[in-house]
């Protein structure tokens, strides 16, 4: 008799393996809601997560603004996202954002501490969001736009749209708005930096911060929208 050999189990498919488009999007916090449209507060960390991440940069410049003192500021941002990351272990939810918003601000406040300067606490947000500004940016000249890349994952598509030119210039202009959103912070708060204005500089990245990265997510989001979204969102005639 002859015997049939047993299939491979255990062999690698490479059909099912995931392309790095899906790689990069499965490994993003964006999301989506049941009728199929972005879930902003979701993709930002829901209202724990705003919390978590405005509240030792608002506590920071309001006490230095009341008090003008650099260590009562610094000492009292590193609490606060001590005691998040304190509560997220008590509940044993996921600590990926509370521990990775600590080490943030203790990053922040060793930039302010070893210069005795309170506006140098902004210091690597401008690196940050620099190394952003220049990603999209070259994602673009390569014609592989990044908000392509994270919403054509959500959307299913794949990178099938690049091989659409409608599709792919609406996922450059996407990754337009991100770029506008990253340079309208560094031109309003470098120059809040080079002429001292702390408070307005702690202001301004509260405000230019989560609600404007959040609309610049939603707009993004919109403009980018396939033909068949954009007519079932038309009323009928």
């Amino acid at each position: 008799m002859n015997q049939q050999p047993e299939p491979e189990e255990d062999a690698p498919n490479a059909a099912n393996e995931p392309s790095l488009a899906e790689r990069l999007g499965s490994a993003t916090s964006l999301s989506k809601t049941t009728n199929g449209q972005i879930d902003v507060l979701a993709s930002i960390g829901g209202l724990r997560g705003i919390v978590e991440t405005v509240a030792p940069g608002f506590l920071f410049v309001l006490l230095f603004a009341l008090t003008g003192e650099l260590n009562t500021a610094l000492i009292a941002a590193i609490a606060v996202g001590a005691v998040f990351m304190a509560f997220r272990l008590a509940k044993r939810s996921s600590l990926t954002q509370s521990i990775s918003g600590l080490v943030g601000i203790l990053i922040c406040a060793l930039a302010a501490r070893s210069t005795g300067e309170a506006k140098d606490y902004y210091v690597p947000g401008f690196f940050i969001v620099a190394a952003y500004l220049v990603a999209l940016l070259i994602s673009i000249i390569v014609k592989w736009p990044l908000l392509g890349v994270l919403y054509g994952f959500l959307r299913q598509e794949g990178t099938d749209w690049r091989a659409q030119p409608q599709r792919l210039k609406r996922y450059q202009i996407a990754t337009w708005i991100m770029v506008g959103v990253f340079a309208a912070r560094l031109a309003v708060q470098l120059p809040l930096y080079f002429s001292d204005q702390v408070v307005a500089l702690g202001i301004s990245r509260l405000v230019m911060g989560v609600p404007l990265y959040a609309a610049g997510l939603w707009f993004a989001w919109l403009i980018s929208r396939p033909p068949a979204m954009l007519s079932e969102s038309q009323p009928p005639a």
